[in-house]
């Protein structure tokens, strides 16, 4: 079921009346967990199995790892956890990709293998829920929470519907207790979680669905352009992406809140960022920090020298690639970024910013300034960060690309074209990259919406202005935003990017 359609319109007022009016926190945990199921199920009911087993594997493991009488029995169990839980996923994700790059290594040697390829759907959302329950696990192992003994809540846990499928990748400390207090329904958190669900569906609907025809223009025939349309589908993709993935992670966090649970924030208006280390510090926080506290602390973060903290900042960055596709395209994204964060390492650029304790400063001396000085040192640092959005545009070549032939076919012919492009020309057609015109300026108008809500963001709480603002005033804005979006929903609707992962 996606968010951005008239079911999920049904689907969750229904389920929150039915959580709010069950008697108990029992009942309602359990009414909870089948509405998740069925949320999940809908898009092919058999892979519900694949989250039950997950589900189980990892709440068995949990207990085992509680007690066990010794370091090595603890070290057992989550490595059955690990292996079963990172099985499955191999199975369905990369089974095919590590089949096919062993038979052409053999082949490189002169040895004949045919690979054995599985034809299976990807599972929905399978990176997220297996991430979530893996981690679980080993934060009984570390002794970070005590095992739970309720399969229900965990199975809840696991599968919670607003952020099951793309996240945000929970972690068990959060998640797992506030599911067990008995919320009442609360009108300002309602209030307050309709609002960021406006949001969410204002950066799907009618930003990224709209940027996506322009990218699919150009990527799906990239011989068929030249540069210029290359920078202005690249571009388009930039925002498509960030403005697709955060607004589901939007509309997660909303429909929680208005349950009364809160999710972790998943972006911080990542393309403000003044280098590449600060970006991934804003961009899909929730991953970013998995990887930190599952993947490079363990491997011995920055603790066992110089060279081997570098090796493990690119180690994270590769892994990350990899997480987010069997292809080669998606390891050499991930390589690049990280080897721009090991160069930015290096150079000491990106140190402390985008680091929570940082920022939480800066916010703090932000709020003590003018706001027209806090805009003022905003704007001063447009260099650094167009800098750093034209090396992620670059890097979201590869990630974009059908093939890392078509990547390496576009990329040098970027800077092509620009003598015989006719601007004039282009706005004068009735469909321009796709879009008919009223669309695509749209598109355009929505974006520069999104730029000057964010830059807004980072002076005052626009919560805080439409709080001010006379009652009939929010409800004309409200009745507005929410009109075009189930207007624009009703004519076309389009998966959300990361249900791919």
């Amino acid at each position: 079921m996606l968010f951005n359609s008239l079911e999920y319109l049904v689907f969750f007022p229904v389920v929150t009346l039915v959580y709010f009016l069950a008697p108990t926190l029992r009942v309602r945990n359990i009414l909870l967990l089948i509405a998740s199921y069925y949320f999940y199920m809908q898009y092919k009911p058999e892979y519900g199995l694949l989250m039950l087993f997950s589900s189980f594997v990892n709440y068995y493991s949990g207990l085992r790892i509680a007690n066990a009488k010794n370091k090595r029995g603890k070290q057992l169990w989550v490595a059955i956890s690990a292996f079963s839980t990172l099985g499955v996923l191999f199975f369905f994700k990369y089974f095919n990709f590590f089949n096919t790059n062993v038979a052409r290594l053999l082949s490189f040697f002169g040895v004949s293998y045919q690979p054995l390829s599985i034809n299976v759907l990807l599972p929905v959302g399978i990176s997220f829920y297996t991430f979530q329950a893996l981690s679980y696990s080993i934060d009984v192992y570390r002794g970070a929470l005590q095992a739970e003994r309720d399969f229900f809540d965990f199975a809840l846990y696991v599968s919670f519907f607003p952020q099951l499928v793309a996240g945000p990748i929970e972690r068990s400390p959060n998640l797992l207790h506030q599911l067990k207090v008995h919320h009442e329904f609360d009108t300002q958190r309602a209030a307050s979680g309709l609002r960021i669900m406006v949001w969410g569906f204002f950066k799907k609907i009618v930003v990224a669905d709209r940027l996506a025809v322009i990218v699919e223009t150009v990527y799906n025939n990239p011989s068929g352009y030249n540069g210029v349309y290359y920078i202005i589908a690249t571009v388009a993709f930039a925002f498509q992406i960030y403005c697709d993935f955060s607004g589901y992670s939007d509309i997660a966090i909303g429909s929680a809140r208005i349950m009364g649970i809160d999710l972790m924030k998943n972006f911080e208006r990542p393309y403000f960022s003044k280098s590449v280390t600060e970006f991934w510090r804003r961009w899909h926080i929730s991953l970013s920090s998995w990887f930190r506290d599952y993947l490079y602390f363990p491997l011995g973060g920055n603790r066992k020298g110089y060279f081997r903290t570098i090796l493990n900042l690119f180690i994270i960055f590769l892994v990350s690639g990899l997480w987010h596709g069997a292809s080669w395209t998606f390891v050499i994204w991930g390589a690049l970024n990280g080897v721009a964060v090991v160069i930015e390492k290096v150079l000491g650029i990106g140190k402390r910013a985008g680091k929570k304790e940082y920022m939480e400063q800066k916010a703090l001396e932000n709020r003590q300034k003018p706001v027209l000085l806090r805009l003022v040192n905003n704007i001063s640092g447009i260099i650094p960060m167009l800098l750093t959005f034209t090396f992620t545009c670059f890097t979201w070549v590869f990630f974009r690309a059908r093939t890392v032939g078509e990547a390496f076919y576009m990329l040098p012919r970027f800077l092509q074209g620009f003598d015989t492009f006719d601007l004039q020309k282009l706005l004068n057609n009735r469909i321009i990259l796709g879009l008919d015109y009223w669309e695509f300026f749209t598109a355009i108008g929505a974006v520069l919406l999104l730029i000057c809500v964010e830059l807004l963001q980072s002076v005052i709480s626009p919560s805080r202005i439409l709080a001010k603002m006379p009652a009939p005033l929010r409800i004309v804005i409200y009745a507005f935003s929410l009109s075009i979006v189930i207007w624009l929903a009703w004519t076309e609707t389009q998966t959300f990017i990361y249900f791919a992962f």
